[in-house]
């Protein structure tokens, strides 16, 4: 007989049982330990079927294939585009993934993204944990448009994004404003109100400061309504 020994969103910590028996299965940060499963870091719990995963409240951003990400460029040459994602080791977007345009050698790349150009990426490939490739060839991909930037843990990120969305989706219903979050904690945010904008910095703050607590999502809804 299986069961699961924590309820969706529990903080537990590492090295804590979270469910014994062989019906629920290991997913991020948990690890099997015979008929046990066991946390590996301190984090909230997040249920999906059988599959138990914990969302870390802190460390920092470790790159992962597919990961979308917002970054920087800092430097262009016969390699592509390089790009600060908050790393000591800078990312690089390679011609070939640049653009759907073929890209010679001899191309002026800062038609496609300029010195300090911000740009929604995803990671292709992660060398020795050290250099990452990029692409911008995928849905929302982009160079972005003037906009406000703020950066959060990159823990924190899937409590902004919501299940499904949920939670950057309603920031953005309440604000007007457009929202991008990468998976490295950097937020991209632009709208018609610099006090729509604040607005859903304030919220995104919010959910940041209180990841680790139930009921988040009704709090960030009485606040946006209350800013109204």
């Amino acid at each position: 007989m299986s069961n699961l020994l924590v309820e969706e969103k529990q903080i537990v910590y590492p090295g804590q049982v979270i469910a014994n028996g062989m019906d629920f299965l290991p997913s991020a940060n948990v690890l099997r330990d015979k008929d046990e499963l066991v946390a590996t870091k301190i984090g909230m719990i997040s249920l999906n079927g059988r599959f138990v995963k914990i969302i870390p409240l802190t460390g920092p951003y470790v790159p992962r294939d597919g990961d979308i990400v917002i970054g920087r460029v800092t430097a262009m040459g016969p390699f592509g585009w390089r790009v600060n994602i908050g790393l000591p080791s800078e990312a690089v977007i390679p011609l070939k993934d640049g653009s759907s345009d073929y890209l010679q050698r001899d191309a002026d790349l800062s038609k496609y993204y300029n010195f300090g150009d911000h740009v929604v990426a995803q990671v292709t490939k992660v060398y020795n944990g050290k250099l990452f490739d990029l692409t911008m060839k995928g849905p929302g991909l982009r160079k972005l448009a003037p906009g406000r930037l703020m950066t959060i843990g990159a823990a924190k990120v899937p409590r902004v994004i919501g299940k499904k969305g949920s939670m950057i989706s309603m920031i953005k219903d309440h604000t007007n404003c457009k929202v991008s979050v990468g998976q490295n904690g950097i937020v991209w945010i632009s709208g018609d109100e610099p006090a729509m904008e604040i607005r859903a910095v304030e919220a995104i703050r919010l959910i940041e400061k209180e990841s680790h607590t139930s009921g988040l999502t009704d709090r960030v809804k009485e606040f946006l309504e209350k800013k109204k």
